[in-house]
């Protein structure tokens, strides 16, 4: 097994070098439980964004807009509700039984050089579901003035999940660094299955490839 690092300035740029580094050196990996059940390529790897404040938050050839990404973070992240219809959202697992959002708040207002601020979103009842929580935990620290995000996904679709997952995160983690009292920095994030799927590899093939060269117009005299 190796573990690949890399380091991005912003999140559009952290998603295009992830899916680079799967396209070149993932190996085969054959999903056999969870909710899609296919061949994937997938690296283990550990990616640090300077500064994922920077907007857009999304690369423009991402597979969703704008609007959906704020669609996204407020009914699966910002809030602690869910729909009768799903087994969990990460907002349902940071707000309840407790308020971890508010308590790492309220303790890093108390204490900037508190270091016990882990939020956990995955349970240990979740090992009977068939599909468990792909993001695990959300460890928080003030550094410097910054507040910080280190993140842990057990398994992460680069292709269609990381930009959604990682914009959203943003945006919380701009909202608690605002109640604290700092200002919103880096963020890292460690997945031992970051992977694309088979039937994703055209799509990616298409975004990373460099367009061809115009076309050379005829020339008169």
């Amino acid at each position: 097994m190796k573990v690949h690092s890399l380091t991005a300035l912003s999140l559009p740029d952290a998603w295009l070098e992830a899916l680079r580094l799967i396209w070149s050196r993932g190996v085969d990996f054959k999903v056999e439980r969870g909710s899609e059940r296919a061949w994937t390529k997938k690296v283990a790897a550990l990616i640090y964004v300077e500064h994922p404040e920077l907007r857009p938050l999304i690369h423009e050839r991402a597979p969703y807009t704008h609007s959906y990404l704020y669609e996204y973070y407020l009914e699966y992240v910002a809030t602690g509700e869910r729909k009768p219809e799903e087994a969990y959202t990460y907002g349902e697992r940071l707000r309840k039984p407790i308020d971890q959002v508010e308590a790492v708040v309220r303790r890093l207002r108390e204490a900037r050089g508190d270091r016990q601020c882990t939020m956990v979103v995955r349970l240990p009842q979740d090992l009977l579901l068939d599909d468990p929580p792909c993001l695990t935990v959300v460890d928080v620290e003030v550094l410097e003035g910054k507040l910080l995000f280190y993140l842990y996904f057990r398994s992460w679709d680069a292709y269609a999940g990381f930009p959604a997952n990682m914009a959203a995160l943003q945006l919380l983690k701009e909202e608690m660094a605002s109640e604290i009292g700092v200002e919103p920095g880096p963020t890292a994030a460690f997945s031992k299955n970051l992977h694309i799927y088979q039937r994703e590899e055209e799509l990616i093939k298409q975004l990373l490839e460099p367009p061809p060269p115009p076309a050379r117009g005829f020339t008169f005299k």
